[in-house]
């Protein structure tokens, strides 16, 4: 093939900078292939075979790069846990992974520890970034190691877990090709290409979210075999990300609508110290965009604002700025090789301008590791689904209208909270805000909003009549919020997407909520 993938780009230019911590470390590519060698011969030098896995429980830090570019360099699985767990959930990915490696950061050394223990997972293939009682320091793993090319190198792959709003989280785990790596790196490229991110064209990458999630790690590895600098941010805040793509001259980076919205909330004098003018590809998914808060990005940040809808398992569709506005509120059109389809619940595919659960082309077959019922439940055709509502107009755009497990049915109409939510954001009260369905006895579901407020605002029944007031005249009456509660912080995610559950579940305990 040609002359991309980390590896390749690293042999040929080891002096470039390919890696910045969170901390400001700098890696130079020649420093970070000699750190991913070392840890890839250090999976062998235990015995791993390809197919394996590694599992690790970090956060984003120059030391999960290096474990990972090792194992996708020896045919291994690699699984970044999600940090916000407990000890028992991790314990449970560790089982259900197959982890022969378990590497974990002293920062969540309680969790790491009891895992561990719950896991059964021996002591010997346990390691720690700092300290962890009853864990190898991970210099032990890779220190002594040779940084040459392994022998026979081939293509590993990420594993993820699925969030699991439903029952225990699977790990999306697709087959493993027999390719050399740094073919498979420049085959990954297709992604960013259809946002016009070339290789080594001057790009800098931000990470700004948790590398646990798929889309922030696939957005970081591409970036590395493509030859982009990649910026790795640990703990997020809207001024930090503003003073990096300053300094960095950050060129793209993969956001979420609620990073949108807190950078809107800066300040203008804050805003007006950082230069943007680096930017060319600001791209965002993984949860819905209030069409204001859209609209603001772009008057800021102008045609570099960019948008795809895609799963874990798959996907997508892919929008840019002047084509938003010209649909606002759509997420776009199938990207090359994909296609969009809408069923009923019956299975049967709808037409233009009909609201069904939206089913996207897998792009590469996948199964849900241990769950053949769910893989084959999200199934029609080579299709699959993750479970959201939409519609696709008569040029074949894809609106979203929210998830079907969120959709409220009140008096036999079927309500759809994500379009409350994006006008309700727009209130100068409200920070940020979920809406769901909760029991009423006449109508079968009633519309509950729970916001938490901008600094300066208080809870109070009149600013709750101000609220509804005002949202009345933006909405038909049937989609207002018959009570509204307020909390100091909504339960999200760090890639954005709203733990509604949480919120919701109490409300339902005891009552068969159908739809």
């Amino acid at each position: 093939m040609g002359d991309l993938g980390f590896w390749r780009l690293a042999e040929a230019d080891p002096a470039r900078l390919a890696l910045v911590g969170p901390d400001g470390t700098e890696r130079t590519a020649g420093d970070l292939l000699a750190a991913g060698r070392r840890a890839a011969n250090a999976y062998r030098a235990l015995g791993l075979q390809g197919g394996d896995t590694v599992a690790v429980l970090l956060p984003n830090s120059v030391e999960l790069i290096e474990l990972y570019l090792g194992a996708i360099e020896v045919g291994l699985y690699f699984t970044p846990i999600n940090w916000h767990l407990v000890g028992p959930e991790v314990a449970y990915i560790l089982a259900d992974s197959d982890a022969r490696v378990f590497v974990a950061s002293e920062r969540f050394a309680d969790v790491a520890r009891n895992a561990a223990t719950e896991a059964g997972f021996p002591p010997e293939a346990s390691f720690a970034v700092g300290s962890i009682d009853g864990f190898r320091p991970v210099a032990e793993l890779t220190d002594g190691q040779p940084d040459t090319a392994p022998d026979n190198r081939s293509t590993g792959a990420a594993m993820h877990y699925t969030s699991g709003t439903t029952g225990r989280p699977k790990g999306v785990k697709r087959g493993l090709f027999e390719i050399d790596p740094s073919d498979m790196g420049e085959l990954l490229a297709y992604l960013p290409n259809l946002f016009g991110i070339e290789a080594r064209d001057g790009h800098v990458h931000l990470t700004v979210s948790p590398l646990y999630h798929t889309a922030v790690l696939m957005w970081t590895g591409n970036a590395l075999h493509l030859g982009h600098t990649v910026v790795l941010m640990d703990k997020w805040t809207a001024e930090e990300t503003l003073r990096l793509i300053d300094k960095y001259g950050v060129t793209y980076s993969h956001m979420v609508p609620t990073q949108f919205v807190r950078l809107l909330d800066l300040p203008q004098e804050t805003r007006d110290q950082y230069s943007v003018a680096s930017l060319r590809n600001m791209i965002h998914g993984a949860a819905p965009c209030p069409q204001e808060v859209k609209r603001q990005m772009i008057e800021w940040w102008g045609d570099t604002i960019q948008e795809y809808y895609a799963a874990t398992e798959g996907g997508g569709t892919v929008i840019g700025a002047k084509e938003w506005m010209d649909k606002p509120g759509s997420v776009g059109l199938p990207w090359p090789g994909s296609e969009i389809r809408i069923y009923d619940d019956e299975g049967t595919q709808l037409g233009a301008g009909q609201i069904g659960t939206v089913y996207m082309q897998l792009m590469a077959d996948f199964e849900y590791k241990g769950d053949s019922a769910k893989t084959k439940a999200n199934r029609i055709e080579n299709f699959f689904t993750v479970g959201d509502l939409g519609e696709l107009d008569e040029d074949g755009y894809l609106f979203l209208r929210d998830r079907k497990a969120d959709m409220i049915i009140s008096g036999g109409a079927n309500i759809y909270p994500a379009e409350i939510e994006g006008e309700l954001i727009n209130h100068p009260a409200v920070q940020d805000v979920a809406v769901f369905g909760i029991p009423n006895a006449d109508w079968g579901e009633e519309i509950k909003a729970v916001i938490e407020l901008h600094e300066g605002f208080e809870p109070s029944d009149e600013l709750t009549a101000e609220i509804i007031a005002w949202a009345g005249t933006r909405m038909g009456k049937f989609k207002l919020p018959r009570t509204i509660d307020y909390v100091d912080t909504l339960p999200r995610e760090p890639n954005g997407k709203l733990i509604k559950r949480k919120l919701r579940d109490p409300y339902w305990e005891g009552i068969d909520r159908k739809i």
